[in-house]
């Protein structure tokens, strides 16, 4: 990208005596689905990115007829273009962070992996996005192997939540030593943190107050507790967490909310 391109992602922030300076954001890259609803998706997303002040740019993978209802039709792209999106932007503007949404199918996600390491992008949250809140597929099942030994290997965090971690691991998960085993298990299929979100955990007496979810490094566990928001309004939190930690991450900004000492600054604050 020549210096006028880059010029021009720029924006102006003041600092604490009010002076204006110039400062170039961070570019925050998410590669998913379009919710023509605006509540997940690439839309949940670019909001997200424009909140925590991050230039966002975004890949589509799919086109959904979706609402607050649920998800009444899918439109998936094909791979190939997929991949011209991400040489457009990758090859010009570059990415301080990647974060992957809805996928759908094994050549999007072989396409998005290839282009990861061709590009050197070395910030990478995957969510592995496959049933909508709602119940709809959203991925191929012939599209999870993949994931496990094409992407989750580049990946600087995965994000699953209970029902994910299970459709990935094949064993149930309810309580706190099932998230352990399955954050271990994630863990095996080499990212460098994987964070199991609890929200969806009622195995337990705790689970009626609170929200857990556990991050493993590969040798410690960090168990993150919130008050759970007792809330039918979840469409779109899965995206919008990950796409916060993507920011947080490429900015390279300590946790907000619950503070925890953990190397790479993750941004924790509640249970989705």
């Amino acid at each position: 990208m020549d210096e006028q391109s880059r010029s021009s992602i720029t924006n102006l922030e003041a600092d604490a005596d009010g002076i204006i300076a110039e400062a170039c954001p961070a570019r925050l890259l998410t590669i998913a689905g379009s919710d023509s609803g605006g509540g997940a998706g690439i839309q949940a997303d670019l909001k997200t990115f424009a909140a925590l002040k991050t230039f966002g740019m975004s890949v589509l993978t799919a086109l959904t007829a979706q609402n607050t209802q649920g998800v009444q039709g899918v439109h998936m792209l094909p791979a190939s273009f997929v991949g011209e999106q991400l040489d457009s932007v990758l090859g010009d503007l570059g990415a301080d962070a990647i974060k992957t949404g809805m996928l759908g199918t094994k050549e999007i996600v072989e396409v998005t992996a290839a282009k990861v390491k061709e590009y050197r992008v070395a910030t990478v949250i995957v969510d592995p996005v496959m049933v909508s809140t709602s119940g709809h597929a959203l991925l191929q099942p012939d599209a999870v192997e993949t994931y496990k030994t094409e992407l989750f290997p580049l990946a600087t965090v995965i994000t699953p939540n209970i029902k994910e971690a299970q459709h990935l691991l094949g064993f149930d998960v309810r309580t706190m030593e099932d998230m352990k085993k399955a954050a271990v298990a994630l863990h095996k299929m080499g990212p460098k943190w994987v964070l199991v979100k609890g929200g969806d955990k009622h195995g337990e007496q705790e689970d009626a107050t609170s929200a857990t979810d556990v991050l493993f490094d590969g040798q410690n566990f960090y168990i993150l507790r919130a008050p759970r928001v007792n809330t039918k309004n979840l469409h779109g939190t899965g995206c919008t967490f990950a796409s916060a930690l993507a920011s947080y991450l490429a900015k390279d900004l300590g946790p907000i909310g619950i503070r925890i000492d953990v190397p790479i600054g993750i941004p924790i604050r509640i249970s989705i």
